[in-house]
């Protein structure tokens, strides 16, 4: 992804709320079955890590992407930003 296309989607993302919340349990595989659910439905997803998660935010963003196969956009305080594109027809069209 370059930077040009982070930057579109993190101008995206700057309206959206968080539609998964992380929380003591850290990555589980519920959570990134949830996860992988919303991002088949929206593309592009808001994470809030609670404070009661011990993990690092930015090892939990990584380690949740990996797992949803998504590319992890901008990790900011206790939010982190997914996208990963529809297998069928994608919506977001990212710049070239």
């Amino acid at each position: 992804m370059t930077s040009k296309q982070r930057a579109f989607l993190r101008k995206m993302a700057s309206k959206i709320t968080p539609v998964v919340s992380i929380g003591k349990g850290s990555v589980t595989p519920e959570v990134v079955a949830s996860v992988s659910e919303a991002l088949e439905a929206r593309e592009l997803i808001k994470v809030n890590v609670l404070d009661n998660c011990l993990d690092d935010v930015r090892y939990v963003a990584e380690t949740t992407g990996a797992r949803a196969r998504a590319e992890v956009v901008q990790v900011i305080g206790r939010k982190f930003v997914l996208y990963r594109p529809k297998k069928d027809k994608p919506v977001i069209e990212l710049p070239k």
